[in-house]
């Protein structure tokens, strides 16, 4: 927001002080038990063996909230009934894509330190788009890779529990993720464990040259027979009785017959080729089947590198990042039948998933904790069906608008250099040659566009640098997401129910509102965790310092959370 008066104490600051209470109050307590005898100590629980991570793309607390009642007994059911459930719980920066995300899951830490601003973004010093865990330098085992592939956590300025965790026991832990996607995958390994991503191209998982010159025995195994192609041909359609979708919003409306997203029930897995290529590994990832894939993977690996059975009795951690929601939330929204049966789909994955690992390693062994990177918004003609002022803002758009502006204003052409979603980019050497300054230009850019339809604030490098950020919670959330050296000179933020996009169906999230930041956060373990619905505000932040305080380990690097102490026996 354009507003040039000094910041006051933020709501991060006050939290920040609490934590400092809170450890220093959990301090105390530790030396007070070192001094009381031993019929006078309290029982600690026993560390884990293993702790797994699950983190499920697009998935907004509210779906969750909605479709409870459908649950079965032993996915997100047996989660909230036997864990700590929040729910009010946010991923607490305003840019609320996968990447960010997933960054702050395990390193409790905002975008401006993380270092991970968007899914990619343009690098104001060389001109070209970096993508969040692009490395040139490695590539994918036995897979062709492309230059702006996801190979490494190299971006990632911030260390993960997973790397405190190594770190403590001398590297006898070990950290395995898994994903549909790179970026879910390698930001929770954090940059000493090892990430496995699926391969559009052939439908296996591979790692990179990053963590390892080939996959060991354990991985050959599981790819031996092709189990990625044993759902060609079938159809996805609804899993439950019809009158349980009478509530969804209509097909008409979130896959109209002239969108690009009409597809609907039956949703067939199937290539133009007749058998499995690379079409068919694409269009696996919307709908249940990746997920189950997923899960699958993650199962050989519990089994091939022994994870919560570690011989030398370290804890191992297990992350699992769940792809497919995102893909079925962006082609229909939240609130369509496709998202809703997919939700239920995933809900049976989960407990067949828990029921094995209690199996293999005992649930009261495993500290479990589920949440998601981001959000979702409604469809904008869903949104418009309910009276809502709601639709797309195409970004190249308003980037001719701008430019033309400050031609009439200033007469220089294409000062404004790039729009990357939510940033445009200024061409200050233009700018100085004219006598134009800095804080001239963005202020007048920041003010042209507050009045561009779809709009709703705007702010400028000179106030995020200068701490002239008002206190309001949409303006704290944009200055977290905000990084001197990376982020653009003039961030706009897009109204309620608006995003960022050019097509004519479907939607997205990547703003500050509740839709988009609220998300499930839950954490099941019977010997460390109190069972509970709990109303306190938390945020995904928390979730690594949580961890390090039950494993007894350092913080992650950039750690802003706190312990969630209402929940710890």
């Amino acid at each position: 927001m354009l507003n040039l008066k000094h910041q006051a104490p933020s709501s991060q600051l006050r939290r920040t002080l609490l934590t400092g209470l809170t450890v220093f109050a959990l301090t105390g307590s530790c030396h007070y038990a070192l001094a009381a005898s031993p019929s006078q100590a309290p029982q600690i629980a026993k560390a884990p063996k293993l702790v797994l991570v699950l983190v499920i793309d697009g998935l907004p607390n509210e779906q969750v909230q909605r479709y409870r009642h459908q649950f079965g007994e032993g996915g997100f059911k047996r989660l909230m009934e036997q864990g700590a459930w929040f729910g009010n719980a946010h991923q607490a920066h305003g840019i609320t894509v996968t990447a960010v995300g997933h960054s702050a899951v395990l390193t409790g830490a905002y975008p401006y330190q993380h270092g991970i601003i968007g899914n990619s973004w343009f690098d104001p010093k060389t001109s070209a788009s970096v993508y969040c865990t692009e490395d040139t330098q490695h590539t994918y085992i036995g897979t062709d890779t492309k230059a702006s592939d996801g190979t490494s956590p190299a971006n990632l300025k911030v260390s993960t529990v997973g790397d405190e965790l190594r770190y403590a026991t001398g590297n006898r832990s070990k950290v395995v993720t898994v994903s549909g996607k790179d970026r879910g995958a390698i930001l929770l390994a954090g940059k000493t464990g090892t990430a496995y991503m699926l391969m559009k191209k052939t439908g296996a998982f591979a790692s990179s040259t990053y963590y390892m010159n080939q996959h060991p025995a354990w991985h050959a195994d599981f790819h031996a027979n092709k189990p990625q192609d044993r759902f060609y041909g079938k159809q996805w359609t609804t899993s439950l009785a019809d009158h349980a979708y009478h509530d969804d919003a209509h097909d008409d409306i979130v896959a109209p017959a002239n969108s690009s997203s009409s597809k609907r029930f039956p949703y067939t897995y199937d290539s133009a080729s007749g058998k499995p290529d690379a079409e068919y590994y694409e269009k696996l990832f919307t709908g249940p089947y990746v997920d189950e894939l997923t899960l699958d993977f993650a199962r050989a690996a519990i089994e091939g590198e022994k994870l919560g059975s570690n011989p030398t009795g370290a804890t191992d951690v297990l992350g699992v990042s769940l792809s497919s929601h995102d893909y079925v939330n962006h082609t229909w929204g939240p609130e369509s039948k496709m998202s809703h049966d997919h939700l239920q789909r995933l809900d049976r994955l989960l407990a067949k998933f828990l029921s094995d690992v209690d199996k293999k390693i005992g649930l009261d062994n495993t500290l479990v904790v589920l949440t998601a990177d981001h959000g979702f918004a409604n469809v904008p003609e869903f949104s418009q069906s309910m009276k809502r002022d709601a639709n797309r803002l195409d970004g190249s758009k308003m980037l001719t608008a701008l430019n033309q502006h400050l031609v009439e204003q200033f007469g220089v052409e294409k000062l404004v250099r790039k729009w990357s979603a939510p940033y445009f980019f200024f061409d200050y050497s233009k700018a100085e040659v004219k006598g134009i300054t800095r804080s001239e230009l963005e202020n007048a850019a920041a003010r042209f566009m507050l009045n561009y339809n779809g709009v709703a604030s705007t702010y400028t490098r000179t106030q995020f640098e200068n701490g002239q950020v008002p206190n309001d919670r949409i303006s704290r959330l944009m200055q977290r997401a905000w990084h001197k050296q990376l982020s653009g000179d003039v961030m706009v933020v897009v109204k309620p129910y608006w995003y960022f996009g050019s097509t004519n169906s479907g939607t997205s999230h990547g703003t500050p509102y509740t839709y988009d930041t609220n998300v499930p956060l839950m954490i099941m373990g019977k010997p460390w965790i109190k069972a509970g619905a709990y109303s306190q505000y938390a945020e995904v932040m928390d979730i690594a310092p949580t961890l390090s305080h039950l494993l007894r380990i350092r913080l992650p690097s950039g750690s802003e959370g706190r312990v969630l102490t209402e929940t710890l026996k």
